[in-house]
């Protein structure tokens, strides 16, 4: 009988031990952390909760509405009452939060026959040439001791679901990639502001929020998610975004309280090799996080699917090791799949988050009503979906007339967005009471476009925590 372990509790490693102890295999799931609450947005497409079979007392919020902020505060409204219909409430964006996602992800594997294991992996022995079979030393926790007691596996085949610091892309030599930082404080908010962020999700480009990326304030069960991310290279800068995410955003987020700060890398790429020998890494370790939107839960719980369906399939349910070339079926599936996706999107974010002007541009072509329909088309159903020749002349007219004038645009100067449920006169004296309580320090700067963090970044937990 075939031997897997799956290293990594996410939706990538719980999907992938779903569908091979479903078929009958033995399989262990290691995660060390089962209470993990991963920075992330926490964003979900319709189609996953129904191909995934997810109940709703994961989702916290049905988001219908979305706000694109552009570095001069233009605001523009995405309603999918205007996208799709008012009356049919049927098509939403759920907003999760990781960690009662991800335990129901992994409670349900357990149920179907998955081995879950409270536990770290710490050393791998790959055999001959990485063909295994493969010794997994590993810390166990289950007892609740806090060094954890030191076992080893042996298994004939391993799925690396472990991250972005993935343990398993390294014994299998998958080769180094680049990796953006995401960082997120949770925040909770008086009723009013957290009234209005009942169904909406805001989303701010600037310089200021991301040189590359983008900042939000999404909702959750009785909080909000205000984040940003950038790549690698400007890492040292992510405190000061975030900051810039918070001043910026301030008047909606008044007299706010932090009550969590989390902080993750991420992938900005495939890995240079996603299998090797018999073993094949899925979701962040593979580097399924898409540019421009980074969205990954999806991408990472299908991934995972999708690599053990081609295991069960290659192995006669478990009855024969598959072999290399058999698992690599699986990355052609994916590529095949998915390429034309990840090409498009990286297109975008090149052309789209380079500078203030494109960004501008970017948030003036999301007040048209049909870039909103195939945007929301492409995201909710996971399909690429193609324009008839009028949309592409008018979006190429539109890309091209909003970079054109956002070259005569004045320098912007970066101000918080008004309050959305109080007065001007009312949120400023609300500020000078207080802002935002918890989470980074923020130093005061003369310029008011500027903001800067402390300078104890270098030593912050957050930021260097390696899962």
């Amino acid at each position: 009988m075939l031997r897997v372990a799956v290293v990594g509790g996410g939706p990538s490693g719980s999907c992938a031990a779903e569908v091979l102890a479903k078929a009958g295999i033995k399989t262990w799931l290691f995660e060390r952390k089962l209470d993990n609450a991963k920075p992330c947005g926490g964003a979900i497409p319709l189609c996953m909760v129904d191909e995934f079979d997810l109940p709703e007392s994961i989702i916290d919020r049905k988001v219908r509405n979305m706000k694109m902020i552009s570095p001069s505060n233009r605001e523009v409204d995405i309603s999918l009452d205007k996208v799709y219909s008012k009356e049919d409430k049927s098509e939403y964006i759920g907003m999760c939060r990781r960690e009662v996602m991800d335990a129901f992800l992994r409670n349900r594997a357990a149920d179907l026959g998955a081995n879950l294991v409270n536990g770290l992996v710490t050393k791998i022995d790959t055999g001959s040439n990485r063909q295994g079979p493969y010794t997994l030393t590993y810390s166990d926790y289950s007892s609740g001791e806090i060094t954890g007691q030191a076992k080893t596996l042996e298994v004939d085949l391993i799925v690396g679901a472990d991250g972005a610091n993935s343990r398993v892309a390294k014994a299998m030599d998958a080769g180094d990639y680049n990796y953006a930082v995401a960082f997120q404080e949770r925040i909770k908010l008086p009723e009013k502001e957290m009234e209005y962020y009942e169904d909406l999700a805001e989303m701010y480009v600037g310089t200021d929020v991301s040189p590359d990326f983008y900042g939000w304030v999404f909702p959750k069960y009785d909080h909000v998610a205000v984040g940003t991310g950038t790549m690698q290279k400007n890492q040292s800068l992510i405190k000061s975004l975030q900051a810039g995410v918070r001043e910026r955003a301030k008047k909606r987020l008044v007299h706010g309280e932090v009550i969590k700060v989390e902080a993750h890398p991420i992938p900005e790429h495939p890995r240079p090799r996603r299998v090797v020998g018999r073993m094949a890494l899925v979701g962040d370790a593979a580097g399924y996080v898409t540019k421009s939107s980074g969205e990954g839960i999806y991408f990472a719980a299908k991934s995972g699917r999708m690599c053990a369906e081609q295991i069960v399939e290659s192995s006669q349910a478990g009855k024969r090791i598959p072999t290399e070339g058999d698992l690599k079926k699986y990355l052609k599936k994916w590529d095949r799949k998915y390429g034309t996706t990840y090409t498009v999107l990286a297109i975008l974010q090149a052309i789209f988050y380079s500078n203030d002007t494109a960004r501008e541009a970017f948030v003036a072509m999301c007040d048209d009503m049909d870039v909103q329909r195939l945007t929301f088309d492409s995201y909710l159903y996971k399909k690429v979906v193609a324009m008839n020749p009028w949309q592409q002349i008018k979006l190429s007219l539109l890309t091209v007339d909003a970079l054109a004038r956002g070259l005569f645009r004045p320098k912007t100067i970066y101000k918080p967005v008004p309050s959305a449920v109080r007065s001007d006169e009312e949120v400023n004296a609300m500020l000078a009471v207080k802002t935002i309580t918890g989470g980074i320090k923020v130093k005061a700067k003369k310029d008011s476009d500027k903001n800067a963090s402390s300078k104890s970044d270098e030593r912050d937990p957050a930021l260097t925590n390696k899962s």
